[in-house]
This record gives structure tokens, sequence and C-alpha cells, in this order.
């Protein structure tokens, strides 16, 4: 995700990366020193993360620094510039608006309702723009698998179906989602998001909307005495 944040710096933004789990630092440590922060949850969907890990590791850096001001921004969807970044990756892989064309809009997936509900509205807002249909796939937690969304569509009528993976970056999933749907006879699979110019554009939409936000207040700290 470096290059991307690379591209967000560019616009002028001092820029600190953190990490929830797997890798440092944490938020914590990124927040270390700072009094007044804009944290920018890189994330899909709003679920476990965004609703349960990041406030805890932010009321942790609270409790280390009683003076720490924090806005936390959305997480990065739904937003209708991940669907033009969505087209940009399957232009990528050969693929362009087709009324022959199918697309399956495979996400992470999660034991949150809500989040998945998100990926499904998302393709819902994409149909219309000249694809024979648009539908959701989970790669975990949730159904429909792609396999089960690409068997779906071809037994609808659609005379071809590609996948568009809604992951941020490489990795187990997207690896998974990709041998998945070929086997189950997707015509192309689209890279990750990874660095596509409109996540950077959606980043800095974020960092605004939460800038003009009021902080979140300081809590007190109790006298020992």
């Amino acid at each position: 995700m470096e290059s991307l944040l690379s591209l967000v710096r560019a616009r002028g933004l001092d820029v600190r990366t953190s990490y929830l789990d797997h890798s440092p630092p944490n938020p914590v440590q990124a927040l270390s020193g700072l009094d007044d922060a804009v944290v920018l949850p890189l994330l899909l969907t709003a679920a476990f993360h965004s609703k349960i890990d990041l406030p805890g590791v932010l009321a942790a850096a609270r409790r280390r620094n009683p003076r720490l001001s924090v806005r936390v921004a959305d997480t990065l969807g739904p937003h209708p510039l991940l669907l033009d970044a969505l087209e940009r990756r399957l232009a990528e892989a050969g693929v362009a608006p087709r009324a022959d064309t199918a697309v399956v809009l495979v996400a992470a997936g999660s034991s949150d309702g809500s989040a998945n509900a998100a990926v499904a509205g998302m393709a819902r807002a994409w149909r219309g723009s000249g694809w024979w249909d648009v539908r959701p796939a989970y790669a975990s937690a949730a159904s429909p698998t792609p396999a089960e969304a690409i068997h779906a569509l071809h037994e609808a009528g659609a005379p071809r179906v590609v996948v568009a993976s809604y992951f941020l970056a490489p990795g187990y999933f997207a690896d998974k989602v990709a041998a998945a749907s070929f086997e189950a006879g997707a015509l192309a699979v689209s890279p990750v998001l990874g660095d596509a110019p409109e996540l950077a554009d959606l980043i800095l939409a974020r960092y605004i909307e939460a800038s003009s936000a009021p902080a979140r207040p300081r809590p007190r700290v109790a006298s020992g005495r």
C-alpha cells in the first residue's frame, strides 16, 4: 500500500502508516508524539475492524497521551470512486462494460451483515452502467461464494462473466478468489485495487470530511490525589 500512500503524500499531507494486526507499527505507536490527528481506516466496509478494533486501539492511545485529539474518518466504502477504480482494474484485465458481460463483485465477506449489505449495495449501484448484470459474492463468512455467483449468472443466461476483485491489496483472499473464479468459468478476474488513483482521491476526500468535523473530546484524567 506504500505506493498508494505515496500518491496521497504527493497531495501535501503528512501521512503515517499503521496496522491493526500482523505488522508494526500499530496505531498507538503511529500516534505517539502527536496531539492532533485524523485517523483514516483503509477499510472497504465498516465491520469488526472499524467498529471494535480501531476504537479499542484509539482508546489505548488516548490513555497513553491524554492530550491527544483524534478525528476518525469513515471507511473507504461504499463510494462511487470505488466503482471507477473497479472499472479501471477490469479494463486492465481487458474487460470493458458490455451488454453481454456480467460482473461478480467479490469482497472478503464478514460476519457483520451490514458490511455484506454494503457490498450488495455497491453491486446494485453498478448495475445499469453498461453491464449485463452485477452481483455480489464473498470470499468467506457469507454467501454466495464467487463460484456460486458465477454459476448463477451462467444459469440466468449471461453470455460472459467476469470477476471484479474488491480488495485493497494482494494476499490470500485475492489469490483464493482468482483460482476459484477461473475454475468456475469466469472469463477474467481483475487485479486488486492497489494504488488506483481513484483511491488516492477517495482518501483525500475522507480526510477533508473528517478534518471539518468536530474533534472527539479528550478524556478527563482523574487526579491521583
